[in-house]
């Protein structure tokens, strides 16, 4: 017999134990589950392309955001800021939640063999949030256009248009993160992201003018980032349903119809008290961000329009060290949570505490050069890029604040980490203390000045929030792993 040939088994034998077949050829009994080891990106690969996707998309939300600073006057500056901090609590409160629940649910679903990923109850979810936001928003809209834009229409128009926009974008944020399409996802806020930017290029070049121009970036951006929604389905008609057929085939029997009715078990109510539970977290992050914003701008409002847009515009652009990174840490908490929720299904426990354990270290690197950035050269770098908007950056202030973000992102980390045990819960609870302790501190006087307050608030509530959510964590992994129904059970 010729060398490198291999001889048949007998008729009757069963194939050797290291069948070396491609896993398409091999019969359905022996077909992988689809999103099992090799069949998808890993945490690390996912991570990698998402980072160079969000990190782009800082950089043009940086960008933005400094460009319409530049070239608005500090009122309408202060305007947009409001415009830009009450969108992206909306969005975070009511939107990311839905996101969490499905990228959370399909990869827990693929990793026990279930793939037909029923959407009804997220899109039920994120519909009446959405028709919840509009009736609000429109029983307001003289109280928001008026006593928060200082009565441009414009703006109130574009926060109401843009949250509604928003809705497509997070469902499909949710859906590409579950399924690891990690790609799409990095092409799709990056789309986001530069269209806003040219919005604000435009100003900056004379094609569009004042505050109305700049903002209609955000209104537009959520409808361009859809355009790579079609890539997603094409994709999955490429691909064809036949790996689909057999990984059914192979899984039929009494466990699989067990876990399959499990499915749809009390489905609304567990999805609804997962979201719920998210939206506590998501509402208390925002707050965190941008309750040290809206606390000065209603303490100054007693003086002048222009004083206390300025002072508005100056806190934003403080914090704007932390929105930055959490927005490139972005790639890494959607690449993690569907991770990790893989392995809990799997019960991979040391896995589940390396990857936790390789992204704190990674955070604590990146925050700690961030710091001492800002404790050196901080201030003049800040208003070289940001503007002089008459008041000055303090290199402690903005070293605290640092400090405070490389906090905040561990949190994001051990909060990712709880989500994927079915603890969140207890996270949410966390979250709201420390947003509760920060908007008491942020609103009294113990300190004088109102920038230092946001500072050293800030920091005070990432420090208690990270300290909280570690005990949750180490509570979590000193337990048995949780026998809770399914996450597929979430989502039917």
């Amino acid at each position: 017999m010729a060398s490198g040939t291999r001889r048949p088994p007998p008729p009757g034998d069963p194939p050797p134990a290291d069948d070396s077949r491609p896993v398409e050829e091999l019969p359905a009994s022996q077909q992988p589950p689809p999103g099992a080891a090799g069949d998808e990106p890993s945490f690390a690969s996912g991570a990698r392309v998402l980072s160079i996707g969000i990190a782009s998309t800082g950089i043009f939300t940086f960008a933005y955001l400094a460009t319409a600073s530049h070239v608005l006057s500090p009122a309408d500056y202060g305007r947009i800021s409001l415009c830009w901090a009450i969108m992206f609590v909306i969005l975070s409160v009511i939107y990311r939640p839905i996101e969490q629940l499905l990228s959370r649910t399909i990869a827990d679903q693929r990793a026990r063999g279930i793939h037909n990923h029923a959407l009804r109850v997220p899109a039920a979810i994120q519909s009446g949030f959405a028709l919840l936001f509009l009736i609000i928003a429109l029983a307001l809209r003289p109280q928001i256009e008026n006593g928060i834009f200082e009565g441009s229409s414009g703006l109130y128009w574009i926060l109401v248009i843009g949250v509604l926009a928003y809705g497509a974008s997070y469902f499909a944020r949710g859906w590409l993160a579950g399924h690891k399409r990690f790609a799409l996802y990095g092409s799709l806020v990056f789309l986001e992201s530069t269209s806003r930017f040219l919005f604000a290029l435009a100003a900056a070049v004379g094609i569009l003018s004042g505050q109305d121009g700049v903002g209609l970036g955000m209104a537009v951006a959520p409808f361009v980032s859809l355009s790579v929604i079609p890539f997603a389905f094409s994709r999955m008609a490429v691909r064809g349903p036949s790996g689909v057929a057999a990984a059914d085939a192979a899984r039929e029997g009494p466990a699989h119809a067990e876990i399959e009715e499990a499915a749809t078990d009390l489905s609304l109510r567990r999805g609804a008290g997962f979201a719920v539970a998210v939206v506590g977290i998501m509402l208390a992050e925002q707050t965190l961000l941008n309750a040290g914003v809206l606390i000065v701008a209603a303490n100054a409002k007693g003086g002048a329009v222009s004083v206390t847009l300025g002072l508005t515009g100056f806190v934003f652009n403080v914090m704007l060290i932390v929105r930055a990174p959490l927005q490139l840490f972005q790639a890494i908490q959607t690449s993690i949570l569907p991770h990790l929720a893989g392995l809990e299904a799997r019960e991979n426990a040391d896995e589940f505490h390396r990857a936790i354990r390789l992204t704190i270290l990674a955070i604590v690197a990146f925050a700690g050069a961030v710091a001492l950035g800002l404790l050196l050269i901080g201030p003049p770098v800040m208003t070289a890029v940001l503007g002089d908007k008459g008041y000055h950056y303090g290199r402690f202030g903005l070293a605290l604040v640092g400090v405070g973000m490389g906090l905040h992102l561990v949190s994001g980390t051990l909060n990712q980490a709880a989500l994927a045990r079915g603890h969140a819960r207890w996270a949410s609870a966390a979250w709201l203390i420390s947003a509760a302790l920060f908007v008491a501190f942020v609103a009294s006087t113990l300190v004088a000045s109102e920038v230092t307050r946001v500072e050293v608030g800030y920091f005070g509530a990432t420090a208690l929030l990270c300290l909280m959510l570690t005990v949750v964590y180490r509570r979590a992994a000193n337990q048995p792993q949780s026998r809770a129904p399914a996450a597929a059970a979430i989502a039917a």
